[in-house]
C-alpha cells in the first residue's frame, strides 16, 4: 500500500531530525496544528523525498539558507541536528557556514556559528 504524504513526510522527519523534530511538531498542536501538519506533508513528505539530492546535500542546502535568511536560530538548532543526524561532520557544519560569509555576511554566519557550538556542546553532554 502507498504512503500518504503525511506518513512518508513523518518517516523522513523522524529519520532527519528525530525527537527535536517531533518536538517543534507537537509544540504547534495547541495553536498551529494545521502549520505541523503542512511541516509534515510538504516540507518532509514533498520535497525531502524527492531523489535528486541527497538528505546530506538537503541539509547542508537548509542550514545554509537559514544562515542567510537570519534569526532562525530556533529552525537552524534543528537542522544542524538533523545534519548530524544523516552523517555531515561538525567540520563540515562549520565549513558550509564559512562559505556563506561572502553572500551573508559575518554576523548571520557568527549566529550560525553559536548556534552549532551550542548543540554540538549539548551533544557531548556539555554546557556551551
Amino acid at each position: 500500500m502507498k504512503q500518504t504524504r503525511y506518513e512518508s513526510g513523518l518517516q523522513m522527519l523522524r529519520q532527519i531530525d528525530g525527537t527535536g523534530g517531533e518536538g517543534v511538531i507537537r509544540s504547534l498542536e495547541d495553536i498551529a496544528p494545521d502549520i505541523g501538519r503542512q511541516i509534515i506533508e510538504f516540507a518532509f513528505g514533498d520535497i525531502y523525498t524527492r531523489k535528486t539530492l541527497t538528505l546530506q546535500e538537503r541539509e547542508m542546502i537548509t542550514i545554509a539558507s537559514l544562515l542567510a535568511i537570519g534569526g532562525c536560530e530556533p529552525q537552524l538548532e534543528v537542522h544542524i541536528n538533523g545534519s548530524l543526524n544523516v552523517g555531515i561532520s561538525p567540520e563540515k557544519i562549520i565549513e558550509t557556514f564559512m562559505q556563506c560569509i561572502p553572500y551573508a555576511g559575518f554576523p548571520r554566519v557568527l549566529n550560525a556559528v553559536f548556534t552549532a557550538k551550542k548543540v554540538f556542546a549539548e551533544i557531548q553532554g556539555k554546557t556551551p
